[in-house]
């Protein structure tokens, strides 16, 4: 097997644009030939995109088979949670139920990652309300291609535009509904989970920026370096206190990685330039949310009078 950190540093680059999200897909599936880590495969794969949008979507990817060992790995996959009035487990309005030994669901979902083309879905819906009042959450498996599943393209977002997104509309759709409880063993690990592995796509990419661009050896160390801070972490335990601090020290890391670079990018091509200052955004996007786990992963473990003030 490959060693991860050698094939960064000299695998030839593929030069080839990218023209969507199926060719970056077809990209990808060489870097899972490569690996068997979920996390070093996003790495990989990002190393192989030609842009942060297509990085996330290789490191969304393997957060989803991370989760779910046993999705196809052949198969784009969308976690779909979200809905009208946003993903806390108390607003799924989607429902689970069963009719003569089959499990229906039926709601609609308004944020899909990868669109039209996701080929299955994992989705959240609810079996009804605790006594103590609890949403309570299952995970279900739906082909897309089911007769009650209407997916509509959402407008592309500002940023990583090449990633679509789309609206679910699910009525009457036979599931395979997943063991465990919803939000404990599925919607809550995954938020982790996916910034664990969105966060080792992107280096993966920043290193091939760095190589393509002639960046110093010193920058490509400090990559390789978060990297392994990356790979480290327990991924398979996303729900621990000290995994929460540790990702949460990682992106402190990376924060100042990137702070470094930022004379650097005068000498990148202008059009990875550019997507780069518009795609930005896209790491900022679950920061309060990660800032809010560090601090009660802190608070869980530490008396409150040594805890650090940001807890």
């Amino acid at each position: 097997m490959d060693s991860l950190l050698d094939f960064l540093l000299t695998e030839p680059m593929a030069t080839a644009p990218l023209d969507d999200i199926a060719a970056a897909w077809i990209r990808h599936q060489v870097a899972a030939n490569r690996f068997e880590r979920p996390v070093d495969v996003a790495v990989a794969a990002g190393f192989g995109a030609d842009r942060l949008g297509f990085a996330f979507l290789s490191g969304y990817q393997e957060a989803l088979h991370t989760l779910i060992p046993d999705l196809p790995h052949d198969e784009l996959v969308a976690m779909c949670a979200t809905e009208e009035g946003g993903g806390h487990p108390s607003a799924i309005r989607t429902t689970l139920t069963e009719r003569d030994g089959v499990w229906l669901v039926n709601g609609t979902k308004s944020f899909a990652t990868m669109g039209v083309l996701a080929q299955r879905l994992v989705v959240i819906a609810s079996v009804g309300t605790a006594s103590e009042g609890r949403n309570r959450l299952r995970a279900t498996m739906v082909d897309a291609k089911e007769t009650g599943v209407r997916m509509t393209d959402q407008p592309a977002l500002p940023f990583a535009p090449e990633v679509a997104h789309a609206s679910v509309q699910l009525t009457e759709v036979p599931v395979r509904v997943l063991a465990g409880d919803g939000y404990l063993d599925y919607l809550k690990p995954f938020r982790t989970i996916e910034d664990i592995h969105v966060l080792a796509a992107t280096l993966g990419w920043l290193v091939r920026v760095a190589r393509a661009s002639g960046w110093p050896q010193a920058i490509l160390q400090r990559l390789l370096t978060a990297i392994a801070a990356v790979r480290g972490l327990d991924i398979d335990a996303p729900s621990s206190p000290g995994v929460h601090i540790a990702l949460g020290g990682t992106f402190e890391l990376f924060g100042e990685v990137v702070a470094e670079l930022v004379p650097l990018w005068d000498s990148v091509d202008s059009e990875t330039r550019h997507r780069w200052a518009r795609d930005r955004p896209l790491l900022a996007t679950a920061s309060q949310v990660r800032d809010l786990r560090s601090a009660a992963a802190w608070r869980s473990v530490l008396p409150e009078a040594d805890r650090p003030e940001y807890a």
